[in-house]
């Protein structure tokens, strides 16, 4: 079995929940406290043991190169003003990972995006990363797929369990639990109503998928939705009686999606923070509604 070392990091999105602050810059370089979204995504990637990530990006999002690349002049100022901790967060940033840029010329799905990276990633399983989902958990929600996915040999989705109110906003999944949140997938409905769905686990935004899902986009003219998305693969693979898994994942789950819950992510990790943790709890305390 060949082990996951790369991980794919669709980016190429407009971000239009968050405009104008997205009309000039990319919606992952947002910043959760001090670092933008996408930062966090790679960290727990590498921690996981990926040791390459490529980024399928699209026009406008040349600050996400940027960011993760040397900054020389940055670099100088910082050695010049004896700002050292700094120059140590900065440095780090580029030497995270090897990175590759490839770009999704027209935004036609999710699974399309994830196809423009089929000639890097080979016939090796991949981690996919959507930029919308953080976790605060210790063991790496990447990671935790990565064990599931060393354990039974097939792609496996990363799950969380919403209100059943909420479920007419994610793809849902059924399946049998094997064991530790574990589950083998045996179906799938993507956004139903509340009392259409037949379980409250959800899908979360991260994978890790195989060679034989790669092949079905590559081969697929269009989905259902008359783009080419990965939930169509998965169907398709369910339908030919092929493994599927899904790890609900432990820890805390952090949607930086919309508007609310990107604050909400913003004030949990920033309560975590060490030079801002204990000012922002005095702060919420004080607050008179």
């Amino acid at each position: 079995m060949k082990k996951v070392k790369k991980a794919i990091l669709p980016v190429a999105g407009f971000g239009t929940r968050f405009l104008p602050a997205t009309k000039s810059q990319p919606k992952e370089m947002l910043p959760v406290v001090d670092k933008p979204v996408i930062q966090y995504l790679v960290e727990e990637a590498v921690e996981s043991g990926i040791e390459e990530i490529i980024f399928v990006t699209g026009r406008g999002k040349r600050a996400i190169e940027d960011h993760f690349d040397i900054s020389f002049e940055l670099e100088e100022t910082l050695v010049e003003k004896n700002k050292q901790d700094l120059l140590e967060a900065v440095q780090k940033i580029s030497n995270l990972a090897k990175f590759s840029y490839v770009r999704q010329p027209m935004p036609l799905g999710d699974g399309h995006a994830v196809l423009q990276a089929k000639h890097i990633v080979g016939d090796e399983p991949v981690l996919v990363l959507f930029g919308d989902c953080l976790y605060d958990s210790q063991v790496p929600a990447s990671k935790q797929l990565i064990e599931v996915y060393e354990k039974y040999g097939d792609s496996v989705i990363g799950m969380s369990q919403v209100e059943k109110e909420e479920v007419s906003k994610f793809g849902v999944l059924e399946g049998i639990h094997l064991e530790n949140h574990t589950y083998e997938i045996k179906g799938m409905v993507e956004k139903p109503k509340p009392e259409d769905a037949k379980s409250n686990l959800v899908a979360v935004g991260k994978y890790i998928i195989t060679p034989e899902v790669m092949d079905i986009l590559a081969n697929m003219k269009h989905g259902k939705s008359g783009e080419i998305r990965l939930a169509d693969a998965f169907s398709e693979m369910l339908e030919n009686n092929r493994p599927l898994y899904g790890k609900e994942l432990e820890g805390e789950w952090l949607d930086t999606g919309d508007k609310f819950n990107f604050i909400k992510a913003s004030i949990h990790l920033g309560l975590k923070h060490p030079e801002i943790g204990e000012k922002l709890k005095e702060y919420l305390k004080k607050i008179k509604l």
